[in-house]
């Protein structure tokens, strides 16, 4: 069997029953994680851009918004769930794919789910499916779309999301193969937002799920599509990546350990709300802060990065020293780096305006240097090292081999429940926040429509 084959069998033969007890309550968590990002977001003047345009767009339909209060048809609730699930970067990342799997995957699967009548051990079911995927099916390029200008969350999203949502349209085995050919000419997310700082990342994950859910929907009328969505002449891989990145790619990884290895404990928690690619750098620069010295005395400063991450986070280095929007500031180094030393802290204030143009912050930046780590271990680990070097000639150092929150290095479920509640206190009342909680984790035992009601009402 190819590719696509192997992920449809594994698909249709994961039924609830089938996900062990502690991927499923892992899954739980990191459903809880993404919904607490998407209720911090809500107050954010994209969320209600965002969500306003897409209402206007679709019209009235059946399917709720994250603590919008909008209802939505399916797709588009999708769309608008996934750019408030992704909006402030705070959601979880597969290490090795290097992409954000549940805020595409958990709008297709409780969308879907809600529609279909589902049961919420479905939703569950459908949603780890997607992740198993998703994650081997990034994990094949090693990076390489990165590098190249294409973001895996709305690529590799898309496809994982035709599997969820097919899934809980209980197709077959063919027509989950032809759901994934079909997404083939959906899928998509470019990385130019990089270059200004631009809103668009945080459309990629929606996309995927309301690609993966059109794509389900067509395979289920049996529309003929592609059988060799990903390994064929003209398909993922090979029309994406150039021949340098695709004889680095493993294709095998794709389908290994399917059932047995559950890519889903290699996902990551992001405890900054900022691309994980600066995590490393971010913790090595507040353990120094804690250290104490005089930052007036600071003559260079050099963060030791992985080679994998200097197009997103590092380059250019002159628009990287001077972010002009709070995506800039989370894809920045130089930023991660000043703020770290200078408070200590890298959480949502920082991303405010009046943090990352602080002339403080801003001369610290100037003094910012990267460089390749040689030593590093990415993409299993985003490693970061920060190095000082004061006027009088003595250097200070810190090194993060393996990022927190890393699976080798993880945040537990009692951290992803308290950064939960943060994440909630600032839009919702301790006693909301605690019956979304609860009625997460205990997902097997409710009607997917009864999760919905309770996060879109």
């Amino acid at each position: 069997m190819n590719i696509a084959e192997r992920l449809a069998e594994f698909t249709v033969k994961l039924v609830p029953e089938r996900v062990p007890a502690t991927v499923a309550e892992r899954a739980k968590h990191l459903i809880l994680d993404a919904v607490g990002c998407a209720f911090a977001a809500r107050r954010e003047e994209f969320a209600g851009r965002i969500a306003g345009s897409i209402a206007r767009l679709a019209g009235p339909g059946a399917r709720g918004v994250i603590g919008m209060g909008e209802r939505l048809p399916l797709r588009d609730a999708a769309l608008a769930n996934g750019a408030l699930l992704h909006g402030l970067d705070y959601d979880d990342t597969h290490t090795a794919g290097v992409l954000h799997l549940t805020v595409a995957l958990f709008p297709a699967a409780l969308g879907v789910a809600a529609h279909t009548g589902a049961s919420g051990a479905a939703l569950l079911a459908a949603y780890v499916a997607g992740v198993e995927a998703g994650a081997r099916i990034a994990a094949v390029v090693k990076g390489g779309l990165h590098q190249v200008g294409f973001h895996p969350t709305g690529l590799v999203g898309a496809f994982a999301a035709s599997l969820v949502a097919g899934q809980l349209l209980k197709l077959s085995h063919e027509r989950l193969v032809g759901a994934q050919g079909i997404a083939l000419s959906f899928a998509s997310g470019n990385l130019q937002f990089l270059e200004d700082g631009s809103w668009t990342k945080r459309l990629h994950p929606g996309w995927a799920a309301a690609c993966g859910i059109t794509a389900a929907m067509l395979a289920r009328d049996d529309i003929p599509a592609p059988r060799e969505a990903y390994e064929g002449r003209f398909g993922l891989f090979r029309s994406h990546l150039p021949p340098t990145e695709l004889a680095a790619c493993d294709f095998s990884l794709a389908t290994a350990g399917l059932g047995r290895v559950w890519e889903l404990d290699n996902i990551a928690v992001k405890p900054f709300p900022a691309c994980h690619l600066v995590h490393g750098c971010a913790d090595a620069a507040i353990a120094l802060h804690r250290q104490g010295f005089d930052l007036d005395r600071v003559r260079s400063i050099r963060a030791l990065v992985p080679q994998g991450v200097v197009k997103a986070v590092c380059e250019p280095a002159a628009a990287k020293r001077r972010p002009n929007s709070d995506y800039d500031a989370k894809f920045s180094i130089p930023y991660a780096v000043a703020s770290g030393l200078a408070r200590g802290r890298l959480g949502l204030a920082e991303f405010l305006p009046a943090a990352y143009t602080d002339a403080k912050i801003e001369k610290l930046m100037d003094k910012v240097e990267y460089v390749v780590d040689p030593a590093s271990t990415f993409p299993r680990h985003y490693t970061g090292e920060v190095e000082v070097t004061l006027d009088d000639g003595r250097t200070l150092r810190h090194r993060e081999a393996v990022n927190r929150g890393n699976p080798d290095r993880p945040l537990s479920n009692a951290e992803v429940q308290a950064k939960f509640f943060e994440n909630c206190a600032l839009t919702l009342s301790e006693d909301a926040a605690r019956r979304i909680r609860d009625q997460i984790l205990d997902l097997e035992r409710l009607r997917a429509a009864d999760l919905e009601t309770t996060l879109t009402t």
